[in-house]
């Protein structure tokens, strides 16, 4: 049984499948949890809401344990685990086509998240469920490497307002996403901030070549991959989008580059990067959840930074996924301004915020006429409000 009376058995049981390797203590405490679930319906549709389907069904398979949950369970998760597998197949067909002809221009293109992790981390076999395909490119290449693949056959979403389109390499984690095939690409610029640009440079330059479709790609050293994921993992958190699969995604990194991350230099680039109490919160998560163990001066570092409150958000967070947030709903907003560098590219995004077009205030406001959509816009005024709402405060 689950000895935290705060997390169910269900629950207890999908974190201890949230990870790639199964050890032999692992394991028993699995074959432990598994008699205590009495609602595999709800066991179901938080792998589901998790985005760990693919890994659960995996791993309940090394446990010897699938003949002993339900089978629509067992169908379903499965289901799923194919559905990921065929759709990462697609993204990789789709990634080398991006490739051949970023390649063919001298843009050199690092892979992250998802892709990224599913060829080095997770043995490219749909394990690493995801939704788009995330690259990088030098920021003076951003909009030339957007340009080719528009050329080529993709399609780009709107741009939210035509105040944006001089700042468009400046704003957001991405350029606006672009489709062709029914699968998304996203050419990020900037990953840490502006305040960190040098990071974002020493990912790329350091980052290793691999071959994907016959094509060369690089994915980042696992050191600051790490962190750029943490970093990732906490914007998704003031977005309600955190899933279990991105604090997965940084337990398999440690598994298999323990002594590269856990390095002094990891704190350095926290530093750098202002990522300290963000860094120390996820760190503290995965010792406390995951039983990762830290050594002695990862340790010191967790306790200088202690949150008492953070084990309860974790635990809110596991059972209710989606609902995960700040008390302070604009706080993605205020962080959104502060990683846009200069004060005129701020000034320019939240103008073109409080003035979108006509075609982003029919959509977002579901109107017809153009009319219409004109009354909706003293509703933009609020942007406003964000910026000046309560500061913004790490969990």
């Amino acid at each position: 049984m689950n000895p935290d009376p705060g997390i169910r058995s269900e629950e207890a049981l999908l974190l201890s499948l949230c990870r790639l390797r199964l050890t032999d203590e692992t394991t028993a405490k699995i074959r432990s949890l598994c008699p205590g679930v009495t609602d595999w319906n709800y066991f179901s549709k938080l792998t589901a809401r998790h985005g760990v389907d693919a890994l659960v069904y995996l791993n309940l398979g090394k446990a010897g344990l699938l003949q002993d949950i339900p089978s629509a369970v067992a169908g379903r998760l499965k289901n799923a685990m194919m559905i990921s597998l065929s759709r990462n197949i697609s993204h990789s067909l789709v990634m080398g086509e991006v490739l051949k002809m970023l390649n063919g221009n001298n843009i050199k293109t690092v892979l992250l998240k998802g892709l990224a992790l599913e060829l080095s981390e997770y043995g490219n076999t749909g394990l690493r469920q995801m939704s788009d395909i995330d690259i990088l490119v030098k920021k003076e290449q951003c909009l030339e490497a957007r340009n080719i693949l528009l050329r080529s056959g993709f399609r780009s979403l709107p741009v939210k307002s035509v105040l944006h389109r001089p700042i468009l390499s400046s704003i957001g984690k991405h350029l606006p996403t672009l489709i062709k095939s029914s699968v998304s690409v996203e050419i990020h610029t900037e990953l840490f901030g502006a305040g960190a640009r040098g990071l974002t440079d020493v990912l790329v330059n350091n980052s290793y070549e691999i071959d994907l479709e016959g094509q060369k790609a690089y994915i980042p050293q696992p050191a600051l991959f790490f962190l750029y994921l943490v970093r990732h993992l906490f914007l998704h958190e003031l977005k309600r989008e955190s899933q279990l699969r991105l604090y997965t995604d940084l337990t398999v990194l440690i598994d298999n580059h323990r002594d590269e991350i856990f390095n002094p230099m990891l704190l350095l680039y926290a530093g750098e990067a202002g990522l300290e109490k963000i860094l120390s919160q996820k760190l503290e998560s995965l010792k406390i959840f995951w039983d990762i163990e830290l050594p002695d001066w990862l340790n010191d570092f967790t306790a200088k930074h202690h949150d008492p409150s953070a084990a309860g958000s974790f635990i809110f967070f596991l059972k209710s996924p989606g609902d995960n947030i700040l008390p302070d709903n604009s706080a993605s907003y205020r962080q959104a301004i502060r990683d846009i560098p200069g004060f005129h590219r701020k000034l320019l995004y939240v103008a073109g915020d409080i003035l979108p077009t006509i075609s982003f205030m029919k959509k977002r406001y579901r109107c017809r006429s153009t009319l219409r959509a004109l009354l909706y816009y003293p509703l933009r005024l609020g942007k406003l409000y964000y910026l000046l709402g309560p500061p913004l405060r790490h969990r």
